[in-house]
């Protein structure tokens, strides 16, 4: 482990997890990947995360391209706990990447916000899988 670890809870299927872990490897840091489709989650993983990146259950949810309409969790009225329990049974619920390292946690939406959580920048320009330019050095 570095001194500077970055944490990725990784979805492959996902491109803006993708780009965060092209980000991150441009920096020069080799991220420790969660895979956490394969892993899942526990509960007090899940609490811990969203409790350091400031988010709920409900502003973690992956609404689109997940079970989140099928299983009711997007009407009205829906507690949290459900939503939480719905997630330890479905991961893919979960939004992602979700990155820690020693500056904080967050949900890297877009990827370009992983560069926040990072001590050191890519030495070359990084861009997105779509093309977009993400970083340039000055």
């Amino acid at each position: 482990m570095s001194d500077f670890p970055v944490i990725i809870h990784h979805n492959p299927a996902c491109g803006t997890s993708r780009n965060v872990v092209a980000i991150a490897q441009a920096a020069g840091y080799t991220p420790e990947i969660v895979a956490y489709l394969d892993a899942g989650w526990t509960r007090p993983q899940l609490l811990a995360l969203f409790a350091a990146a400031g988010l709920t259950p409900r502003t973690a949810l992956r609404e689109t391209k997940s079970p989140a309409a099928e299983l009711g969790l997007l009407e009205e009225g829906v507690t949290s706990e459900a939503i939480l329990a719905a997630m330890l049974e479905h991961p893919v619920l979960v939004n992602r990447p979700i990155v820690a390292t020693p500056k904080g946690v967050k949900l890297c939406r877009p990827s370009e916000m992983v560069l926040e959580l990072l001590d050191k920048r890519p030495t070359e320009a990084v861009y997105k899988e779509d093309g977009e330019l993400v970083w340039a050095p000055e």
